[in-house]
């Protein structure tokens, strides 16, 4: 059993599996992959991505605004842990920083970030966090606000073992996606070979970051095989293992049922 613990089903292009978001759940199930969380990015989209996955109890969601996103509106006071009390939701996000794409004063991706940690304190649910470009940043407002209170992924990992360490510390957990396959992410597999194997998840971030060889496609729940066989290789062990290992550790910090 594989579980991809970051895509966003709802940015999927169905026209592939005749529109049907069914026929797109069943291929990844075939493929091994009993378990998704479907992440949100904006407040907009919260309730058609919760209508979409409502009959699929292997689907999970969150709730958060994405920190590149200065479109969407920011939540009211108390609305994330509302918003998050819904019985299929299992974290706060997707949230942190992104200095790659967002440009000027960037003093409303910190603020947004440190209420999107208040809200996972509040709530008791783990955040999942985006870092680019703002390595320092992240850690000192994941440390400043108590971040290890609520615990929770730095998602998609592209930064070094420094930084990696330092998540891991405040005891978070670091989850790859196929970005790991790429030609240009030598170091990023040393990071993946150091990280305990308790604190170790993956992902597709699909529709995006295709791993290799579907490079430059539009990605698909079901290609976290593609990471979990990368990651089996770099540690020296099964990709049965990678799957369980993996698996277990979603539902412990994600307290899935």
């Amino acid at each position: 059993m594989l579980v991809d613990s970051h895509c966003h089903l709802d940015r999927l292009d169905l026209a592939p599996f005749g529109n049907d978001f069914g026929r797109l759940v069943a291929a990844a199930a075939d493929s091994g992959v009993a378990h998704m969380l479907c992440v949100c990015i904006d407040l907009e989209s919260y309730p058609a991505m919760l209508a979409l996955v409502e009959s699929y109890p292997q689907i999970y969601v969150s709730v958060g605004i994405h920190p590149n996103d200065r479109e969407s509106r920011e939540p009211e006071p108390g609305e994330l842990e509302k918003l998050a009390s819904h019985p299929r939701n299992v974290a706060i996000g997707e949230t942190g920083l992104d200095y790659f794409r967002s440009e000027g004063d960037l003093g409303w991706q910190q603020a947004r970030f440190r209420d999107h940690i208040a809200a996972a304190r509040a709530c008791g649910k783990p955040l999942i966090i985006h870092t680019r470009a703002a390595k320092e940043d992240t850690i000192a407002i994941m440390t400043e606000e108590r971040a290890r209170d609520a615990g929770g992924v730095m998602h998609c990992f592209t930064e070094d073992w420094e930084m990696a360490k330092k998540a891991l510390d405040l005891g978070f957990y670091i989850s790859f996606s196929g970005i790991i396959t790429f030609n240009s992410a030598a170091e990023l597999r040393e990071v993946a070979r150091k990280v305990p194997q308790d604190r170790l998840l993956i992902e597709t971030d699909a529709p995006y970051l295709a791993p290799v060889p579907f490079r430059g496609k539009p990605n698909l729940p079901q290609y976290v095989t593609r990471v979990a066989e990368c990651i089996a290789q770099l540690r020296g062990v099964s990709v049965e293992e990678v799957a369980a290992t993996t698996s277990q550790n979603f539902f412990e910090l994600f307290s899935a049922a």
